[in-house]
């Protein structure tokens, strides 16, 4: 033995309780192998419909129609019926459309972002996430298009030549907010389609139904799994993944411009596009831990999305929680800063003026409970993970109608002051999108993957091509 070199006992207990706190938990439990992950993630699909799926379908389902219900009411009595009025001429509309526009943020995240820097844990969550994204922007989608009043006039956004030779204001906003949603929905519709196609062909090679196996085929492309077939398709995700992740910075920073190149205090701030951004992915992978985890207990996922999925995801929302918190200071500080007696009066009205409900319980939802997740119990404690994370769910609702309603409630002149009450009409459409959002996710966990097949057997250690061991034909492996 080498001098100044001391032996270590690999038997020791003292060594083998540090080589388990260094050791990283893996990403699919209990040695599940490729056999299992196929039957767990095909037997949603192809098993028989449970009970409380159809319960749910139709009630949700019931709730959706509200949506088309106060739509019909709303053209055909006026934009009134929202409870819109001077000064407040955004309120619930416009707040519903940034919420639901940020919650679709952490799927194209968790999907892009994530896979370039080469993050394996996302391969159990990306899938669902990515829908979430889609339900989301359809539902954020609607506000805007309404909020216009003659919705049959809305086409007039698009830039294409029209007989009175109008066009749009290329230098609005609220035009740049038409081109970055409708792009970043169809990239996102590309890149979770993208992923999908390998699992199709799974299904498909399952399928017994001729009818079944044939709409298989056509949605996989013909896969074949083959070395060119897989070369194509990692290089068109690649380039997809790339796309997208401007996207993610991009579209939420445009919809912030909605109020930042505005003159009206409490929304002329060059803060707003990082701390939008980072509030849309606060409250994104809330709305993913709130979605998932009773489809987890519920289908017995626990092997796919383990506790290491969820203490990642709940570091993240600590971290952007933190981020928004810090946000929210700032703009205390430069109104104070500033000594802009208009800028001071607007934070100031947010805390204790009639609102003082929304600001607080803003504060509260986004800034403390999150800071909970310091505590590791209730990181891995999923019961209290899922009540945790209603707390971001409501409070970027709260933040969202703050920075709106209480900024234009009260200007600049006390003579145009105003209040905002939320009339019937207001209440059903966002209930009603709640319920769309979630009777479309219902359906999707219902006929597709809800988790990326292909991509969960590529981070199991036979996907390594120096693993050593078998598969266990129960569906586990063993070295």
């Amino acid at each position: 033995m080498a001098h100044g070199t001391t032996s270590v006992n690999a038997n020791s207990p003292d060594y083998i309780a540090a080589a388990k706190q260094v050791e990283r938990p893996p990403l699919v439990g209990n040695g599940r192998g490729f056999h299992w992950i196929t039957e767990k993630i095909c037997s949603i699909i192809e098993g028989d419909t449970p009970r409380w799926w159809w319960i749910a379908f139709f009630i949700t389902g019931a709730i959706s129609l509200l949506v088309p219900i106060s739509l019909i009411y709303l053209v055909s009595t006026g934009i009134g019926t929202w409870g819109l009025n001077h000064p407040v001429g955004w309120a619930w509309d416009i707040t519903n459309f940034v919420f639901w526009i940020g919650i679709g943020h952490a799927g194209t995240l968790i999907s892009a972002i994530l896979f370039l820097t080469r993050q394996k844990w996302r391969t159990s969550i990306n899938r669902a996430a990515e829908a979430m994204t889609l339900f989301a922007v359809v539902c954020a989608g609607i506000f805007p298009a309404f909020h216009v009043g003659r919705v049959w006039f809305a086409w007039f956004l698009a830039p294409v030549p029209q007989a009175n030779a109008i066009w749009p204001n290329f230098r609005s906003p609220l035009l740049w907010d038409v081109f970055a949603v409708s792009t970043y929905f169809t990239v996102s519709v590309l890149f979770w389609y993208t992923g999908l196609i390998p699992d199709f062909a799974t299904l498909r090679d399952r399928e017994v139904k001729v009818w079944k196996k044939k709409l298989y085929h056509i949605l996989s492309f013909g896969w074949r799994s083959s070395n060119r077939q897989w070369k194509h398709y990692e290089m068109a995700y690649l380039c997809l993944a790339g796309l997208s992740t401007p996207l993610v910075l991009s579209v939420h920073s445009i919809v912030s411009f909605d109020f930042a190149t505005s003159v009206i205090p409490g929304w002329h701030t060059t803060i707003f596009p990082p701390y939008f951004v980072a509030g849309a992915i606060f409250g994104g992978f809330a709305m993913v831990l709130t979605v998932m985890l009773p489809f987890r207990a519920i289908f017995g996922l626990e092997d796919l999305i383990t506790e290491k999925h969820i203490d990642n995801m709940c570091k993240i929302i600590l971290l952007t929680g933190s981020i928004v918190g810090y946000a929210y200071l700032m703009e205390l500080f430069i109104a104070w800063y500033s000594g802009n007696p208009y800028e001071k009066y607007a934070f100031w009205n947010r805390a204790l003026g009639p609102y003082w409900w929304s600001y607080w319980g803003m504060m509260i939802c986004n800034v403390l409970i999150p800071q909970l997740f310091w505590v590791n119990k209730f990181r891995k404690n999923v019961v209290a993970v899922w009540i945790i994370v209603w707390g971001p769910n409501i409070g970027m609702w709260y933040e969202r109608f703050v920075i709106i309603v209480t900024s234009i409630h009260r200007d600049f002149l006390p003579s145009s002051w105003g209040m905002f009450k939320p009339e019937l009409n207001d209440i059903t459409l966002f209930v009603g999108t709640c319920g769309l959002f979630t009777w479309l996710f219902l359906v999707f966990i219902r006929f597709l993957p809800v988790i990326a097949i292909a991509e969960v057997k590529g981070v199991i250690p036979e996907a390594d091509p120096h693993f050593h061991g078998k598969e266990d034909p129960k569906g586990g492996h063993h070295v």
